[in-house]
C-alpha cells in the first residue's frame, strides 16, 4: 500500500529563511557576496554614489545580509536601516556594526517591510529579487515606502542561465575541482536546496533585466535605467585567486535604477 506523502506547513519563505540562515556563517567568504577593501569596495561605492549623489540620505537596504553593502552605504554618508529575514544574518551583521551609528538593523520580511509610508530617500537591495515569492507585491510596497522622487536600486543577475563566457568558467571551475560555481551553495546537499527553492520562485527560470524593468514600472516607478556590474566585477578579480576570478564570471549581473515619481 502506498503511503502518503507527510504533511508539513513549512513554507517555501520559511524554507528560505532556513536556507540563508545555514549560509550565514560562510556567506563573507564568496567573493560575490564580500565587499573587500580596497578596489571592490571603491567600486561599489562608485556605483551607489552616481546613482545616489553625494548627500547623506535616509536609506532602507532590503536583505541587508552580514551588512557588507551597509558598509558601502554608510561608508558614503548615508544612514541606514538594514532588514533581513534571518536571524542569523542579523547578528552577523549587528556584530559587524556594532560601534556603526548609522547602521540600524532589524528582522522583517523584504516583501511587507510595515516600514512607514514616504519615509525613506531610497531603497537598495542586493541579489534579493530572485527569492521574492511575489515580486509584484514587494515592488509596490518599496514605491509605498519611498518619497516622490526617492531612488530604487537593485543589484541583481539571471542565476539560471549562463552565458558562453559563464558556462566556460563554469567548466573550468568543476575541472579544477573547487567549490561550486552556483551561487548559494558550497556542497551538494546546500546546491540541492538552493535548486529546489528555485524551482518555486517566478523567476525560476531566470531572473532578467527585461522582466524585471516591466514589473518595476507597473509598480509606479520612472526613469528606469539599466546600469553594468561590469566595474564590481573587475574589481573584484583583482588579487583574486583564479577560482574566484572565474566565479565573477559564472553569471550575468546588472543593475536597475529608478525613480518613484
Amino acid at each position: 500500500m502506498t503511503q502518503p506523502a507527510p504533511l508539513s506547513n513549512f513554507s517555501l519563505k520559511e524554507e528560505i529563511r532556513a536556507y540563508w540562515s545555514d549560509r550565514a556563517p560562510t556567506f563573507d567568504g564568496d567573493v560575490q557576496h564580500r565587499i573587500a577593501a580596497g578596489p571592490p569596495f571603491d567600486a561599489w561605492a562608485r556605483e551607489i554614489r552616481e546613482r545616489l549623489g553625494t548627500a547623506p540620505l535616509h536609506v532602507l537596504e532590503l536583505a541587508s545580509g552580514t551588512g557588507e553593502v551597509t558598509r558601502v552605504l554608510t561608508g558614503l554618508g548615508h544612514e541606514v536601516r538594514g532588514l533581513d529575514f534571518s536571524p542569523a544574518m542579523l547578528e552577523l551583521a549587528r556584530d559587524k556594526h556594532r560601534d556603526n551609528p548609522r547602521a540600524r538593523f532589524v528582522l522583517a520580511d523584504a516583501e511587507n517591510t510595515m516600514e512607514p509610508d514616504e519615509h525613506y530617500d531610497a531603497v537598495v537591495c542586493r541579489h534579493l529579487v530572485w527569492t521574492l515569492t511575489d515580486p509584484a507585491a514587494a515592488l509596490a510596497d518599496w514605491h509605498r515606502v519611498l518619497r516622490p522622487g526617492g531612488h530604487l536600486i537593485i543589484f541583481d543577475g539571471n542565476w539560471v542561465r549562463q552565458g558562453l563566457v559563464g558556462r566556460l568558467a563554469a567548466w573550468l571551475i568543476a575541472r579544477l575541482q573547487q567549490a561550486p560555481a552556483v551561487p548559494g551553495g558550497r556542497d551538494a546537499t546546500s546546491r540541492a536546496r538552493h535548486a529546489a527553492i528555485m524551482q518555486q520562485l517566478p523567476f525560476g527560470d531566470g531572473l532578467t533585466f527585461e522582466a524585471l524593468a516591466g514589473l518595476v514600472s507597473a509598480a509606479g516607478f520612472t526613469d528606469i535605467r539599466r546600469g553594468s556590474h561590469a566595474r564590481i566585477g573587475a574589481a573584484q578579480r583583482r588579487g583574486a585567486a583564479f577560482a574566484d576570478k572565474l566565479r565573477t564570471l559564472t553569471y550575468r549581473r546588472f543593475i536597475l535604477h529608478a525613480r518613484r515619481g
